[in-house]
């Protein structure tokens, strides 16, 4: 049989397969710094998958250390101090002042990022991965963080309704899931809605050519 003989759909199950056994594979030779990171974004509470790393002794810091009520206090992101940390569902939070930790401390939930932290234009699409401290937006009491201005710019575009769409994405998909293995499925396996990044950056571009 030659693959001229299978059928089309099945053919692209196969490539899919293969595609995925490459990632794997690539992933597996990247060796220990690829558990490490697994191990980071995966602490396995109520609050997981998240955008997480092993840093400054810590096993699992959010977002490098950004305080994550600077956003709603000031309305700018800011590097915490590790003098005030609080640790929340397993994962450490960093905080530029003893008030802003205090903040947290009281009600944590009002001041964690949606969707883990990760960006929420990839989230969209399935695929839990990134997410820059800098690049951000509050909505209705909330905080979105977004893998760089592109990303940002492209969610704007609000192609597939992306507040519903994404939380509907997370909630039924990715929250408690793996982020590796989430994010290795929809990378291979995507959405039937995917947009890719040459084709959001030329809608960005027609968009702000028409303003």
């Amino acid at each position: 049989m030659t693959l001229k003989n299978i059928n089309p759909k099945n053919l692209n199950i196969l490539k899919g397969l293969a595609s995925w056994l490459a990632t794997l594979a690539l992933v597996c030779v990247a060796g220990c710094s690829t558990i490490s990171a697994n191990t980071a974004q995966n602490p396995g509470g109520a609050y997981s998958p998240v955008n997480a790393h092993e840093q400054d002794g810590q096993s699992r810091l959010m977002l490098k250390g950004h305080d994550v009520v600077s956003y709603f206090t000031q309305n700018k992101h800011a590097m915490g101090k590790p003098e005030f940390r609080s640790v929340h569902e397993g994962v450490t939070f960093q905080f530029a002042t003893a008030e802003h930790k205090a903040l947290f401390d009281k009600e944590p939930t009002k001041y964690l990022p949606q969707y883990g932290g990760y960006c929420a234009d990839g989230i969209l699409y399935g695929i839990p991965w990134g997410g820059d401290a800098d690049t951000w937006t509050l909505k209705d009491g909330k905080l979105y963080i977004f893998g760089g201005q592109s990303s940002k710019d492209a969610w704007e575009l609000n192609l597939h309704d992306n507040y519903a769409t994404s939380d509907k994405m997370w909630n039924t998909e990715i929250k408690g899931s793996n982020s590796f293995y989430q994010r290795l499925k929809r990378m291979v396996f995507k959405v039937p809605y995917y947009n890719s990044g040459s084709e959001l950056a030329a809608l960005v571009a027609a968009k702000k050519a028409a303003k």
